[in-house]
């Protein structure tokens, strides 16, 4: 496979009722979490296709064979790889070095929990990449949606407080200490918690 300049891949969870959006089953249900993981990951990989970037990597967990993930890979223009071991630090490097050791001179790496990040932010990103060593789409909760990166680089992923308010703030002392130039996109919002779901347009609960 011939790799564009620049690689989009979208981390997801397969939807399965019981172990996708656990925080939303008070609100929504098993069932109910599940069907809008499966909204959010067709809306993340609409949006993804749409940037026309190129190829999209769409990095499965636990592995491949979700109905959802097929349904991705017979729309086109999708290849799915597998997340593997590891905390999200280890999933998301792993990522970035495979991605680069296939030839793309630019990876943006994204989840599916927020429906704002769309094809133009897409684009803003890659855009951003021509000057910068890295982006991030900083999230309302101290997290972030989005990272972007010229190169691997293992210290913005080793031993970060994950699934915290201090992920953000960590990260970019860790950019300081690398000596690596970065932008920010606007904080935008994940789909986390049942107060998140007023965020949502009405038809997709």
């Amino acid at each position: 496979m011939t790799f564009p300049a620049t690689q989009l891949i979208v981390m997801a969870k397969a939807p399965v009722p019981g172990v996708a959006k656990t925080r939303l089953i008070p609100a929504l249900g098993a069932d109910g979490a599940a069907r809008l993981a499966a909204r959010l990951l067709e809306h993340a990989m609409s949006q993804a296709r749409a940037a026309q970037l190129g190829n999209v990597i769409l990095a499965c967990a636990p592995d491949a064979r979700h109905a959802a993930f097929a349904a991705q890979a017979r729309a086109g223009g999708t290849t799915l790889a597998l997340q593997g071991h590891g905390d999200l630090g280890a999933r998301m490097h792993r990522l970035f070095v495979n991605a680069f050791a296939q030839g793309a001179r630019r990876v943006v790496l994204f989840g599916t929990d927020v429906p704002t990040l769309d094809a133009g932010l897409l684009r803003r990103a890659d855009a951003a990449l021509a000057d910068a060593d890295a982006v991030f789409a900083p999230a309302a909760d101290g997290g972030y949606a989005l990272v972007g990166l010229r190169r691997a680089a293992p210290a913005l992923f080793e031993s970060i407080p994950w699934s915290t308010a201090a992920v953000m703030a960590t990260t970019r002392e860790r950019l300081a200490q690398a000596g690596l130039r970065h932008v920010e996109l606007p904080v935008v919002h994940d789909i986390d918690e049942p107060a998140d779901l007023a965020l949502l347009p009405p038809d997709w609960v």
